[in-house]
């Protein structure tokens, strides 16, 4: 660890064993994402670490959106909690995208207990439970599902052992539909997490989170497998780079598979296609099922979070859904809804404000990959963001695919 109290950053010091740009372990934030495997008493898990930080939240969403369960870190220090739960504060932000993006599992650690005041505060702990509490339900999120653990992760305190230095702490306490959860560590509650349903029998899809070239393979693509499977042998189609190639191997955390399915995040060669050609955004689908397209345009059902003015047709966001982020346009303000009930109110509104509901036709301004909620919900979401802040989250209800790319498919064998 001398390197890190070297460069005044000894608060990092677990987050630096992620950090592996030379940018983030000289800045003491995390700016890409990155993948590490590891194994608890029940299951085999990838934790996928995201950027907090504000200027990397492009990054972050690319993360959330592959998660199955959310660990929301929220800081008990003298003033960061304060900052992070404020109007502008990003531990909100990061909840509401994490809702949007379909985890519905959430965990709040509560970090930095060794620097409360006095250290290892229970009255500190009831306040950022509380608050936190508050706005989770808020966003969506039921309070009884959701664990709120204690801990120091620079001292490793009630990590992995029950702690000491908390005699208050009397364990956490989860109710869901699948049963009731309690236990005292954060280990405790990652093997207390439900694994999702996986859908197998769905076509294809997996959008690429990033492009590779290995050099004595060649281009591997990554990214995490929503629906369907994936096999070596398998002809793919990616959209919307036009591409079609064949998958040579796959590896999941440096190990060969031969087959992968829903959930697992892969690597997979394919033949002659340059890294050049394929980006963060893209899907692969299968080519003889289903094989993803671009859209021309799609409706979705939006509603408005937080803009400080009136939207109107023309107004052009960027749009995060699955790994892609892309401006579209708000071609046409179709209905406005109730969100609560999502009965019409209004044909054709001139105008929308924050808390408004409403239907709207989109429209990329480059080539992008989506699909209706309905039959792929994971391509299906996405949340708005300008000004840098989330402005909107939605729903995709349909897409109108544009069949001029099926044509125009380059093959590569």
């Amino acid at each position: 660890m001398y390197l890190l109290s070297q460069m005044g950053k000894s608060s990092f010091k677990f987050a630096w064993v992620l950090d592996k740009l030379k940018a983030e372990r000289e800045r003491g934030i995390t700016i890409d994402i990155s993948l590490l495997k590891f194994n608890t008493q029940k299951y085999s898990m990838t934790i996928i670490d995201a950027p907090g930080h504000r200027d990397f939240i492009k990054n972050m969403i690319t993360g959330t959106s592959q998660a199955d369960v959310a660990l929301l870190v929220v800081s008990a220090a003298k003033g960061e909690y304060e900052a992070g739960v404020s109007r502008s504060g990003q531990t909100r932000e990061h909840a509401l995208l994490a809702y949007t993006l379909g985890v519905k599992q959430i965990i709040v650690c509560v970090n930095k207990m060794d620097l409360t005041e006095p250290p290892y505060s229970q009255k500190r702990f009831d306040e950022v439970v509380r608050g936190v509490s508050g706005f989770l339900k808020k966003i969506g999120y039921d309070s009884a599902t959701v664990p709120f653990v204690p801990i120091s992760g620079w001292t490793g305190e009630n990590m992995i052992t029950a702690t000491q230095k908390m005699p208050w702490f009397q364990g956490w306490k989860t109710r869901r539909r699948e049963g009731n959860t309690s236990g005292r560590t954060l280990l405790e509650v990652l093997d207390s997490v439900q694994p999702p349903v996986r859908t197998i029998n769905k076509p294809l899809r997996l959008p690429l989170q990033d492009v590779y070239k290995i050099g004595g393979v060649g281009t591997v693509p990554v990214g995490k497998i929503e629906t369907g499977v994936l096999k070596p042998g398998m002809t793919l189609m990616f959209s919307p780079a036009k591409l079609t190639a064949e998958v040579k191997s796959i590896e999941m955390h440096h190990q060969g598979l031969e087959t992968a399915l829903p959930g697992h995040n892969v690597g997979f060669n394919i033949k002659n296609v340059s890294v050049k050609n394929l980006r963060r955004g893209d899907v692969a689908g299968n080519a003889q099922q289903d094989p993803p397209s671009d859209v021309s345009s799609f409706e979705a059902q939006v509603i408005i979070l937080n803009h400080p003015g009136k939207l109107k047709t023309g107004y052009s966001p960027v749009l995060d859904c699955h790994t892609a982020h892309v401006t579209c346009r708000f071609a046409e303000l179709k209905e406005k809804l109730d969100r609560r009930t999502g009965k019409k109110l209004e044909d054709h509104p001139q105008m929308l404000r924050s808390g408004d509901a409403a239907t709207v036709k989109m429209v990329p301004i480059k080539p992008m990959c989506v699909e209706s909620f309905f039959t792929y919900p994971p391509l299906g979401r996405f949340a708005a963001r300008d000004l840098k802040q989330t402005v909107a989250v939605g729903v995709i209800k349909s897409v109108e695919k544009d069949h001029g790319s099926k044509f125009r498919a380059q093959v590569c064998k």
